[in-house]
């Protein structure tokens, strides 16, 4: 089945999203992740064991990503039982977080310390964005591949790839090519996401999360069919 209109370009814009403030997250907050929780506990290990900063921001990472998931869903159910259109009004709020995570990283950043109060209020702006886009992606693109986790997506990619060279898909071969196709497309986004992140934060620092603002004004301007999918 065809998605409704304007869903796959917005999913491919929050895929790059997801890789760009991620690693932007990662190198200006001290190894924080503030689009997924596994890498957090991760780099919270490493912080430990080695001493370096940025303990407590992983540490509070997870509850504050609970929470606005939490408060997202029952947003969300509240909208749609009033007929708003609960998809655009995520999105929307998920760019304003994304201008308070700019705002605030680039009036008090860079940081040398991550544990401090500006420090973390500036990562919990991000982790609020990236939480509240891994909560409508569930619940709004549920049929689209995750635009912020690539680990399940890389996988069924690979193995959709074998089953069609070994001709194993058999009837099944075109939905395995539309769903080889989708997932390609969100890894390589989520990986363009990355590298640009990377090299803007390199050459202009914080100022590079004006990007992600952009790409998220773009797909929240968007004309979507809000017609709204199982979660």
């Amino acid at each position: 089945m065809p998605e409704p209109r304007g869903r796959l370009t917005v999913a491919a814009l929050l895929s790059f999203n997801g890789g760009f403030v991620d690693t932007v997250g990662f190198l200006g907050l001290s190894g924080l992740f503030v689009a997924h929780v596994t890498g957090n506990f991760v780099t919270l290990g490493a912080a430990l064991v080695l001493g370096s900063h940025g303990i407590l921001n992983k540490i509070l990472a997870l509850p504050e990503f609970v929470a606005v998931i939490a408060l997202a869903r029952l947003a969300g159910g509240v909208a749609r039982r009033r007929g708003w259109p609960a998809l655009r009004i995520m999105l929307t709020t998920e760019v304003i977080l994304l201008a308070a995570f700019f705002g605030l990283a680039v009036t008090f950043g860079p940081f040398e310390n991550a544990d401090r109060p500006l420090a973390l209020l500036t990562g919990f702006a991000g982790i609020a964005a990236m939480a509240l886009q891994n909560a409508l992606q569930r619940v709004h693109l549920a049929s689209l591949p995750p635009t912020t986790l690539m680990t399940g997506s890389t996988t069924q990619a690979t193995i959709d790839a074998v089953d069609l060279l070994a001709g194993t898909a058999a009837g099944d071969a075109p939905a395995v090519r539309t769903r080889l196709s989708r997932m390609a497309m969100s890894v390589l986004l989520f990986a363009a996401g990355c590298a640009a992140g990377a090299l803007l934060f390199w050459l202009a620092g914080f100022w590079c999360l004006a990007v992600p603002v952009i790409v998220g004004a773009i797909a929240a301007a968007m004309r979507l069919d809000e017609t709204v999918q199982p979660a």
